[in-house]
């Protein structure tokens, strides 16, 4: 369950935003020839929801139902006691509660179209229940993958998402930029502090407590020893956008090596050499529903290829003089002909 106070800004993400997103979905849908699209919600998956509707679930889980041509109606399996609270934070056409969520959706589109072709972004991710509970609802359905079609609909950001993004970044440099404290509790507990005062909807701490130890980064509990050089990974939540931002406390002389580095091979992105010289690193995005998904790395046995245009968080290990440095930060991959580029700068001062 999410902690944080979830609120929608019209501002930041504006019912113009939203309703492109409809209406592309639906140009996609007659395109496919699919009658329906249906998107899996829950606090881990909230990616594909939100980018479609705003709305994100505090815990609990809901299928939007997108049938061609109509306004988004939420399926949900939460009291109707929040029902407008999921109104105000959201831009749906109706709010359906039930805890046979499967059921209901099913019903409800096969009550337009008993035999209508129905895509589900992300099929074999779907809980088996849910799964049965539609074919139970609409037993003439044709239920079939949409996971490519979503993929591509969301796989190049936009203005609105890259904003989110930025503002999310900010949050996660602001809190990393708090060191103080003799402790590395003391110093997560002020990271944390300093995200969540400043909108984060929710925050992740993980550390590598001695880098000259030990590289893995993990959550911290209780009062943990920390060396002379220590990392810190946050990942933020804002709005729906998800980041994560990797702070190591070394030299800072070995720290803007490292960075400049870092830069270097996100510029380098796509390619498969972009981290040559790096001992590890990863790249992780949004396909469908989960905001930060793995889709490239030295540990990843089948890449995904990365969308020109797409919003990442790349996070990499290297040696600077004897150092182990880990860096981690959001970017932008380049359309055709431009260059990657990171979100924010990794100095911190």
């Amino acid at each position: 369950m999410r902690r944080g106070l979830i609120s929608r800004s019209p501002v930041e993400l504006p019912d113009a935003v939203l309703d492109a997103r409809i209406a592309c979905t639906h140009a996609a849908l007659r395109k496919a020839g699919l009658d329906a699209l249906i998107v899996y919600t829950n606090n881990t998956r909230p990616a594909g929801v939100s980018w479609l509707t705003g709305f994100v679930p505090y815990w609990s889980e809901a299928l939007l139902v997108l049938v061609r041509d109509r306004a988004p109606v939420l399926v949900a399996a939460l009291t109707y006691r929040v029902k407008s609270w999921i109104e105000r934070t959201s831009r749906v056409g109706e709010v359906i509660h039930t805890q046979r969520i499967g059921l209901e959706a099913a019903r409800m589109i096969a009550g337009g179209k008993a035999d209508a072709a129905v895509g589900i972004a992300d099929l074999r991710g779907l809980a088996d229940g849910i799964a049965a509970d539609l074919r139970t609802g609409g037993p003439r359905l044709q239920l079939l993958d949409a996971t490519t079609l979503f993929e591509a609909l969301r796989a190049c950001a936009d203005p609105a998402e890259i904003a989110l993004a930025m503002q999310a970044t900010s949050i996660a440099r602001q809190a990393l930029a708090e060191s103080a404290g003799e402790s590395l509790g003391a110093i997560t507990a002020k990271v944390e502090k300093t995200a969540r005062m400043l909108a984060a909807e929710e925050v992740y701490i993980a550390a590598a407590p001695d880098l000259g130890r030990d590289a893995r980064l993990r959550r911290i509990e209780g009062d943990i020893e920390r060396g002379e050089s220590f990392a810190l990974r946050v990942s933020v939540a804002y709005k729906g956008t998800w980041v994560r931002l990797v702070r190591s406390f070394v030299d800072p002389a070995l720290w803007q090596q490292a960075a400049a580095q870092f830069a270097a091979a996100v510029a380098r992105l796509p390619q498969p050499n972009a981290f040559d010289g790096f001992s590890s690193w990863l790249v992780e995005g949004c396909r469908v529903a989960q905001p930060l998904e793995p889709l490239m790395g030295s540990r990843i046995a089948a890449p995904r290829a990365l969308a020109p245009g797409a919003l990442v968080s790349v996070q990499g290990s290297l040696s600077v003089d004897g150092q182990l440095v880990l860096l981690g930060a959001p970017a932008l991959l380049g359309a055709p002909g431009e260059s990657p580029g990171l979100l924010v700068d990794l100095r911190f001062e």
